[in-house]
């Protein structure tokens, strides 16, 4: 019998759904990326060594964001699959799914963090690290490593609470650590002096906060509707596929972030370490951007991937109506704020003039492409909560792969340093428009088939 938690997502009124669903995600993003906002503020105001500080641990986030990406198969992919079976009645399944997507993570995590500790120093140097961002660039991941774990559960299992109808206890997993985090950084970086090496270890211990609340809610069957039960962790052939076939494009979108970050700071490099600190903000910008339409869509994917289970084709298209308009208008007026007042951003991360000047004259280039982009995240967000699992994986990769790299490779040999950052723009209007032509053609045919 389904949870009332469930069934709501079936039978309540759309528009509000949608915002009770979405917002406790949406707060839950935008507090998890104060993890990383927070350090490189306070590591960008460390006297006298700041500015090379943030540049190496903004090489480690392409690290980072390639290692975590591995939790977005499971969650992005396995959730979804979850949330359908919900809506077919199918708990089996479900159970199957979670039970298997935690198992994953964990061989995920021993992988991942194996070869990063080995490799480490290659890795940072192969991502964009120099000579004098190098130390600071090991001492922050060699630190984060220990905590890999932590991250890929919480990042990982979170979505199947949200496929549970249940986004304030979601929500309250990522508020733990992050308000945790924002409490310890300047405990370990300044009180203690342990510089980058303290905010790593700030991290960590914040992570594993969230990840103990998350486990304690799964693993309860008296509080989870789909708890995480012992039986189904085994992994399972036909279980581990679906939940690769679907995770596949969020994992893409996740990891050729890193990968265009090893592009991108590689290519900046070259032009003086000035560039890479600038790109660490503008990616920070962009974060505070698409962070919150990440959480957007945490909270509509179980709606649409339940309804469309139930057959009720007719929701699902009110859904994106709300979805659609509410994405795309967000992104707008924020990347447009950015973009007339790129000096308040610069000016939260550095007190160095000639980075706020840097910053200044690229963010406008480099997020120009951004203000359409909530049309993206829209639309491929739908496809994956419909379970499409190939048109999802084309569009993570035309972004970055097909359209961001060879760009970031090109235009450096006719407009400089400028080139680089204009490769982020045009790779992401271009992506957003192509998506959205996609969806047009391709859902009345999904939904047909309902």
């Amino acid at each position: 019998m389904n949870n009332p938690y469930e069934e709501r997502l079936g039978t309540e009124r759309m528009l509000p759904l949608v915002f009770k669903m979405a917002m406790p995600a949406v707060a839950a993003q935008f507090v998890n990326l104060l993890y990383s906002i927070v350090d490189r503020i306070y590591i960008g105001h460390i006297p006298g060594i700041g500015t090379d500080a943030l540049a190496g641990v903004g090489v480690t986030m392409s690290v980072v964001i390639l290692i975590s990406s591995f939790s977005a198969i499971v969650g992005g992919g396995g959730a979804p699959l979850a949330a359908i079976a919900l809506g077919q009645g199918n708990r089996t399944r479900a159970g199957q799914i979670l039970g298997n997507g935690f198992s994953l993570l964990v061989l995920f995590t021993l992988c991942t963090s194996l070869i990063t500790y080995i490799f480490m120093e290659p890795i940072l140097l192969f991502t964009g690290a120099s000579e004098h961002t190098l130390p600071y660039a090991v001492d922050y991941l060699s630190i984060y490593l220990l905590g890999t774990l932590f991250v890929e559960l919480t990042v990982g299992l979170n979505p199947f609470i949200n496929s549970q109808g249940r986004p304030a206890v979601a929500m309250y997993s990522v508020l733990v650590g992050a308000l945790l985090n924002i409490v310890l950084d300047p405990i370990f970086i300044f009180w203690f002096d342990m510089g980058v090496k303290g905010a790593a270890l700030a991290t960590i211990l914040s992570q594993a906060c969230s990840a103990a609340w998350v486990l304690s809610f799964l693993c309860s069957k008296h509080r989870a509707s789909l708890p995480l039960e012992r039986r189904f962790i085994r992994l399972h052939k036909k279980t581990v596929l679906s939940i690769l076939a679907l995770g596949a494009s969020p994992f893409i979108m996740a990891s050729t972030e890193s990968l265009v970050g090893f592009v991108l700071n590689g290519s900046l490099k070259a032009f003086g370490d000035i560039y890479v600190s600038a790109l660490t903000i503008l990616q920070s910008a962009m974060q505070i951007a698409s962070v919150p339409l990440t959480g957007f869509a945490l909270g509509f994917v179980p709606i649409v991937s339940y309804n469309y289970g139930h057959g009720d084709a007719l929701r699902v298209k009110e859904c994106f109506r709300i979805v659609l308009i509410t994405m795309f208008s967000f992104n707008l007026v924020l990347m447009l704020l950015m973009i007339l007042f790129p000096g308040v951003v610069a000016s939260a991360f550095t007190s160095d003039e000639a980075l706020i000047a840097t910053v200044c004259r690229t963010m406008p280039v480099f997020l120009a492409g951004m203000t359409i982009f909530g049309l993206q995240r829209a639309c491929q967000n739908m496809f994956v909560a419909l379970g499409q699992a190939k048109i999802s994986i084309f569009i993570a990769l035309l972004r970055k792969v097909i359209l961001l790299i060879p760009l970031a490779l090109l235009l450096p040999q006719f407009m400089e340093v400028m080139g680089v950052y204009a490769a982020e723009g045009i790779s992401d209007a271009t992506a957003a428009i192509c998506c959205t032509l996609l969806f047009e053609w391709q859902f009345p045919k999904i939904l047909a088939k309902v």
